[in-house]
């Protein structure tokens, strides 16, 4: 069944990309409709995100292979909606 809807807890160094830019790459992955990132916190090396990813046939391990390439790393899968639709 294909991913619809991806909720993850990453995170970031400080000093990586920003939000933006982590918006921006994941909402290009095929099968990606929308994108939406939020600050929870920020320490002096890390900002800690919630990134939740929307669309019609979401590749897991391309979203993952995306968030590493830009140096996160996902803390946890705190959601996921998969539909045959």
């Amino acid at each position: 069944m294909p991913l619809k809807k991806v909720v993850l807890d990453v995170l970031k160094p400080l000093k990586g990309p920003s939000v933006v830019e982590v918006a921006q790459v994941l909402s290009r992955l095929e099968g990606v409709s929308q994108v939406v990132v939020t600050v929870n916190e920020i320490d002096v090396e890390t900002t800690t995100l919630t990134i939740t990813i929307e669309g019609s046939s979401i590749e897991f391990d391309a979203v993952r292979e995306s968030i590493e390439g830009l140096g996160g790393i996902i803390h946890s899968i705190d959601q996921v909606v998969a539909s045959s639709s």
